[in-house]
């Protein structure tokens, strides 16, 4: 059964507006857009021929419905409609999750957020590895599922790192690493703690060496956000183990970062990827926007 009604608190990327309420109501929700002022007239325009086409189906038009970008205030009415509104969900950066995440009193699913690492092991095939970490980094910088940081195991190091570095800095990837990393080029910039915390959504990616795969581990726990982590490794039993190990929606073995994504896994277009473990986790397709009602049929049974 649908949750009822939907708010979606998001930030620029109008085409979240048409996406929202088309998963929405194919789920059978009511839908509530809170976009952002950027792109406030686009989103008042989409709205408007949504409206227009779901009232021409025979549904009520309010079904969709836009909530004032103008007024700021708006967002903090829809995080506290408790009782009017069933579930919001804050599509953006990390500050707009935060915010929504801190003040809504309205049930929240916690998306999008994604410092992915990818982790090169000492039994990848460093060839495989160097397209894999080039694709999650290069591919498209500003979604949650690039790759923010970047982990190789020194056993592999000595010979990767020259490669490494020159592929991204050939790409217009700049490189914040550690010691080892910064004696590969004298263009790579020292990484601080802020680094190796840091969604940058930008052409920037924090680096460092470890010297086991537990360390590697030990690094993603400390930084990640919990979105999608990748291994490059032949070795079936590092795989399984950082697998294991790591806290992410989605675990990469020997595969782009850039995969964690509704219509790549085979669900269609998404409403997000959540972060969190309830009530979903990872991309968001129909089912996720649902609940469960049990219907039992009985004949005057009496317990």
């Amino acid at each position: 059964v649908p949750f009822g009604v939907v708010g979606i608190i998001y930030e620029a990327r109008p085409n979240v507006t048409a996406d929202a309420a088309a998963l929405c109501l194919k789920s059978g929700n009511a839908v509530l857009l809170r976009g952002s002022g950027s792109a406030a007239r686009t989103n008042a325009s989409i709205v408007q021929s949504l409206r227009s086409a779901v009232e021409s189906t025979g549904l009520p038009a309010d079904s969709v419905q836009a909530v004032d970008a103008a007024d700021r205030a708006s967002a903090a009415h829809l995080m506290r409609a408790r009782g009017l509104v069933d579930l919001v969900i804050p599509r953006g950066g990390a500050g707009l999750i935060r915010t929504v995440v801190e003040e809504s009193t309205v049930p929240v699913i916690e998306t999008g957020v994604g410092n992915c690492h990818v982790y090169v092991d000492a039994a990848a095939d460093l060839d495989m590895a160097l397209a894999i970490v080039l694709n999650s980094k290069t591919h498209r910088t500003s979604v949650c599922n690039s790759a923010e940081s970047l982990l190789v195991h020194e056993a592999v190091a000595k010979d990767f790192l020259p490669v490494l570095v020159d592929a991204l800095q050939s790409a217009g990837v700049t490189i914040h690493g550690d010691a080892a990393f910064q004696d590969a080029s004298e263009h790579v910039l020292s990484a601080t703690e802020e680094d190796f915390a840091t969604e940058y959504l930008s052409w920037d990616i924090s680096a460092a060496v470890v010297s086991s795969l537990d360390d590697a581990v030990e690094h993603i726990r400390t930084y990640s956000s919990g979105h999608t982590e990748a291994i490059v490794t032949g070795s079936l039993s590092a795989a399984r183990q950082f697998a294991r190990q790591v806290d992410a929606a989605a675990v990469m073995v020997n595969a782009s970062t850039r995969f964690t994504d509704g219509a790549q896994f085979g669900f269609g277009a998404e409403i997000g990827i959540s972060t969190q473990k309830l009530h979903a986790r990872g991309p968001m397709g129909l089912p996720e926007l649902t609940t469960t009602t049990y219907v039992m049929s009985g004949s005057g049974h009496v317990r």
